[in-house]
């Protein structure tokens, strides 16, 4: 009996997608270059299973059914490139390659292009999850020709995680790079989410001076509420873990320098190509850079003076001001990345859906949370909605937890403790909710030193001053 389907590079993720493939009652085929870490997959976690080891891909090609599905587990850039040298030789036409790695989607357009031209499909897929999502349902977001997509969705809806309505966290994306465009954007979002946690500790940590074993609490009960996520689960998990060299809190003895593959950059560098706002994103990017800079920072600690770290107020004002400011903050920074999909949906042609996006990152992902209920809810109200903070449900939110939300900054300020997504995303809530904004006078500041013109609020035209 032939395979169902194939999977190049039997890593953590692509073995624990291969065992979730089999336990959904596929036959998988497995290949990977490292025939030790093959042999020690198919004789270790998939002994005993519908799992059969290739050797060469004329090998692979030999045992999957027709057309050939063929999954790419390897990491992204040039790996990808070699793995498609390495096997186009060897398939035919109308055979489906799936790419469910970080790739870049402008190198999934280019991939995409070039095996097309060869009769071959050619499918960039966001997988979110982690290895126990591969393992036991991430959310999967495919991109490409719909035809590879159809074929493919047996598959990929039986290892999709479930929401809790029952539903796979599967749809298909859009053309092109369209999949592996939504997880850049899922990847993005992460980063604001993951930065805007970071900062609500970091305040209550020094500002309050309180305690992992406090923290684990609060963030323990705020995952009860409204703030009912998967990161803030893991925040709570993370601070009530104890270091068993020192005895201290684990958290207190990590290195407070934060690395990145580069998703959110590539968010980051994207926004700006297309003209979208995103600057809780961005904060959550510079915050890593600057988390980098470890030893100017040290460096410049000794330098550099800011106010004593001393919070006289009510204690539990501000840690309830905190959550408030936190879910406010995690609605603007959703408002901003689904924005960028808006924006980018239309430059590139993709017709993503965002109730469909949402519906699939409720479960499974990274930033799947209670909050992508709300926000699946506000697109099916108003498809064409052009940003989440005018949905009336969303708004309400919001203008409920203001005047926390700049309580929690004027305090971070105040005490000199850092909060640039915290900060960002209250300013651009009150740049958005401006009608006008100091751009006239940039405006006549370029038109000043170069001439390029401005318009009137109170006639049409183009009009320039010989200044």
């Amino acid at each position: 009996m032939r395979c169902d389907i194939g999977v190049v590079g039997l890593g953590v993720m692509g073995s624990n997608l291969a065992l979730n493939m089999e336990r959904h009652g596929f036959r998988v085929a497995g290949y990977d270059l490292d025939a030790r870490k093959a042999q020690a997959f198919v004789t270790g976690a998939a002994a005993g299973k519908n799992v059969e080891l290739a050797q060469s891909p004329d090998g692979l090609m030999a045992i999957l059914q027709k057309p050939r599905r063929i999954l790419l587990m390897v990491p992204a850039g040039k790996a990808v490139d070699s793995a498609i040298a390495h096997l186009e030789g060897h398939l035919e036409p109308a055979d489906i390659l799936i790419d469910g790695g970080n790739s870049f989607f402008l190198d999934t357009e280019r991939r995409g292009v070039a095996l097309a031209a060869k009769g071959l499909n050619y499918v960039g897929t966001g997988v979110s999850g982690g290895e126990q999502g591969a393992l036991w349902g991430p959310s999967i977001m495919p991109g490409g020709q719909v035809e590879a997509w159809e074929a493919l969705a047996p598959i990929l809806r039986a290892i999709a995680a479930r929401a809790d309505d029952g539903a796979p966290c599967v749809e298909y994306m859009g053309p092109g790079g369209a999949g592996h465009f939504v997880k850049m954007v899922h990847n993005g979002i992460e980063y604001g989410d993951m930065q805007l946690i970071a900062e609500s500790y970091d305040l209550l940590s020094r500002g309050l001076g309180l305690t992992a074993k406090e923290l684990h609490e609060i963030f323990s009960e705020w995952n009860q509420g409204e703030l009912k996520s998967y990161l803030i689960e893991i925040t709570a998990a993370v601070l009530a873990a104890v270091d068993p060299d020192t005895g201290r809190p684990l958290v207190d003895v990590i290195l407070d320098e934060a690395q990145q593959k580069g998703t959110g950059k590539w968010m980051s560098q994207n926004a700006l190509d297309v003209g979208a706002a995103i600057p809780t994103i961005n904060a959550a990017v510079e915050s890593r850079i600057i988390s980098a800079m470890k030893a100017e920072r040290v460096s410049a600690s000794r330098v550099l003076r800011g106010p004593a770290l001393h919070y006289s107020g009510d204690r539990q004002r501000l840690i309830d001001a905190v959550r408030d400011a936190l879910y406010a903050s995690k609605i603007t920074s959703y408002a901003q990345g689904l924005g960028l999909l808006r924006v980018a949906s239309d430059e590139y042609k993709y017709d993503l859906k965002p109730a469909r996006i949402a519906r699939i990152w409720r479960a499974g992902c990274i930033i799947r949370a209670s909050l992508l209920g709300d926000i699946m809810s506000a697109f099916e109200r108003d498809p064409g909605l052009v940003n989440l903070l005018v949905d009336r449900a969303f708004s309400e939110a919001v203008d409920r937890r203001q005047a926390s939300w700049r309580f929690v900054v004027q305090t971070a300020v105040g005490l000199g403790i850092p909060t640039l997504a915290l900060s960002s995303s209250l300013a651009y809530f009150d740049a958005y909710r401006s009608e006008r904004l100091p751009a006239n006078l940039t405006q006549a500041q370029r038109d000043c030193f170069g001439a390029h013109t401005y318009r009137r609020v109170d006639k049409p035209g183009v009009f320039h001053t010989e200044w």
